[in-house]
């Protein structure tokens, strides 16, 4: 079995787990999270909105995280393993610094939340410049930021997302042609009603110290697997559509 193979088949079962029916554990799992929502002051949950809506316009209109250069002439298989260990690394990374700002009270957990969501999003960068995409072209931006709903949402959201996203090479030609055109004020607020929702838990008295590096390190391995996934799918449809594009060619002649 070829490396290409390997992957397809992983992607193919990814795929599948997205999109089946919520279950039960599914269902109550979301119950819970929202329930942990309603304990959070109101206070909270703006400070969080506002992080949240500070990060995507730093995404989408700032240079904080475009710096990392597309890389070319490497394998598949040499891209995955430096994405990899790069997800490794991050995951070290958050757990400490949850482990640090859960330690450290109420206060301290909260200001975890923005410094967390910074981890993931130059991890996700960062990736997309292995599997080559230039970071520098907002449509990829948006792209992370699809990843991030992706990972993070509920059940019913995320099979939204994924189909958003299935085929975003076709589909990415009609995004706007400026990024000042894009309506990032609803994407925020849709982010916000979904995202991350477990980590709020960190929040909570007595069990922030507890959760912090745990979670950081769950949640960043997630993100990670998903963006690689999403990254794949990309790379399968454009290999794809490489050989049809050939076989209609070899046909005509």
């Amino acid at each position: 079995m070829t490396y290409e193979q390997k992957i397809t088949s992983e992607l193919e079962f990814w795929k599948f787990k997205i999109l089946q029916k919520p279950s039960f554990l599914s269902q109550a799992t979301d119950n819970i999270q929202k329930k942990i929502n309603t304990y959070i002051p109101d206070s909270v949950h703006q400070a969080i909105t506002t992080a949240i809506k500070q990060m995507v316009k730093t995404v989408l209109f700032g240079s904080a995280y475009t710096t990392a250069k597309a890389i070319t002439d490497l394998t598949l298989m040499h891209r995955e393993a430096l994405v990899k260990d790069k997800i490794e690394n991050y995951k070290k990374t958050g757990a400490a610094e949850g482990g640090i700002t859960g330690a450290g009270g109420f206060l301290m957990s909260l200001a975890d939340f923005p410094l967390l969501l910074g981890i993931k999003m130059k991890m996700l960068f960062g990736i997309a410049a292995l599997y080559g995409y230039d970071v520098k072209d907002y449509r990829e931006r948006l792209f992370i930021l699809h990843i991030f709903q992706l990972a993070f949402s509920s059940k019913n959201e995320s099979q939204k997302i994924f189909h958003k996203i299935e085929n975003w090479d076709d589909q990415a030609h009609r995004l706007p042609n400026s990024i000042d055109e894009f309506d990032w004020l609803t994407f925020q607020q849709q982010y916000r009603d979904y995202i991350d929702l477990a980590k709020l838990a960190q929040l909570l008295p007595f069990i922030g110290a507890a959760v912090g590096a745990i979670a950081n390190y769950k949640l960043i391995d997630k993100l990670g697997k998903t963006a690689m996934m999403a990254y794949r799918m990309r790379y399968v449809n454009i290999q794809t559509i490489g050989e049809q594009t050939a076989t209609s060619i070899v046909s005509k002649n």
